[in-house]
């Protein structure tokens, strides 16, 4: 059997602080995204990194997207089981959509939203590569892919939203908001994330002029 210890040997080290990270697209840089993402030759990874900024869901829920979690009739977008292991609803925008029903009618007979042949598992996986050829082209240092989701949340909180519905739209979970996120229906989140969507648009139409 092993001898107590005495002293706590980790007693006079201090404790890492991680800094919390604030980046996201500001309005120029989201212009040069949008710009780098139409001129992509690769539509299915420009498809992708459109959905993750307009949906601000985590990268494996994205990659996983499937067809029978749509309904095109409510837009809705349910994932079965989120990190917090809860199921979570996204409103889907317009713009995002758009983009899933274009990809359903050349997709319609994969279960996957993102379908990838050169995978075990049968959709995409690993769009490294992709994220640092947009970037590159589109002049953007220091940006993760789940920075897309900071930029969601910050273009809502631009636009209005409170924190209780921000939270609710990128299915964060806290003690304090359990009982509100308990009383709110999706309406006002819907409503939130169509006017980030319409902001983060307006300046995607200074790249077609």
């Amino acid at each position: 059997m092993g001898e107590w210890i005495d002293t706590n040997p980790t007693k006079g080290i201090k404790k890492f602080k991680e800094k919390s990270r604030e980046r996201f697209l500001y309005s120029d840089e989201l212009l040069r995204f949008f710009q780098a993402l139409s001129e992509d030759q690769n539509k299915n990874l420009a498809d992708f990194f459109m959905l993750s900024l307009l949906t601000g869901a985590r990268r494996d829920n994205v990659l996983t997207m499937r067809w029978k979690d749509m309904s095109f009739e409510h837009g809705i977008w349910t994932i079965p089981e989120t990190k917090n292991g809860d199921l979570l609803k996204i409103p889907l925008s317009d713009e995002a959509k758009k983009i899933l029903q274009n990809r359903r009618a050349v997709n319609f007979e994969s279960q996957w939203v993102f379908p990838s042949k050169h995978s075990k598992s049968g959709h995409l996986e690993e769009p490294k590569s992709a994220w640092k050829r947009i970037l590159k082209k589109a002049g953007i240092e220091d940006l993760r892919l789940h920075d897309l989701r900071r930029t969601l949340g910050s273009w809502q909180a631009a636009t209005g939203a409170n924190s209780y519905v921000i939270g609710k739209s990128l299915g964060h979970k806290t003690q304090q908001a359990t009982a509100i996120y308990a009383r709110l229906n999706l309406d006002p989140v819907k409503e939130s994330i169509d006017r980030a969507t319409t902001a983060m648009f307006k300046t995607m139409q200074r790249v077609k002029k």
